[in-house]
């Protein structure tokens, strides 16, 4: 959870709605086939107990005004990875500018697959 203190008081911005609203920036990025496990323990987990995480391939670091966000992602195969991670990269930023008012410092997108 991230909270903002300002003139007219404390605002607090959940993880979930970091999830919510990259969740569905990225995927609608042309060439996103979906998103993937961050991690190894996350991946085991979900096949395990057969569930899907909503925060699934998405973490977001905060410090000092700035975010950090990391994006694990499935392309669809075929298509150029060096574009469809600069759309992505770009839309992720402007759209967390734009509706938290908070800079984006860095995008990592690690491609973790690719679909047919």
């Amino acid at each position: 959870m991230i909270q903002l203190e300002n003139h007219l008081g404390c605002i607090e911005i959940s993880h979930e709605f970091f999830v919510e609203l990259l969740t569905s920036t990225v995927t609608g990025c042309f060439g996103v086939a979906g998103m993937s496990s961050r991690d190894h323990r996350q991946g085991l987990r979900n096949r395990i107990f057969r569930q899907d995480e909503p925060d699934q391939g998405i973490r977001v670091r905060y410090s000092k005004q700035n975010i950090v966000v990391d994006l694990h992602i499935i392309v669809i195969y075929g298509m150029n990875i060096t574009e469809v991670v600069k759309s992505i990269i770009n839309k992720v930023r402007y759209t967390m500018e734009e509706v938290t008012g908070l800079s984006v410092s860095r995008v990592n997108v690690f491609i973790d697959g690719m679909k047919a």
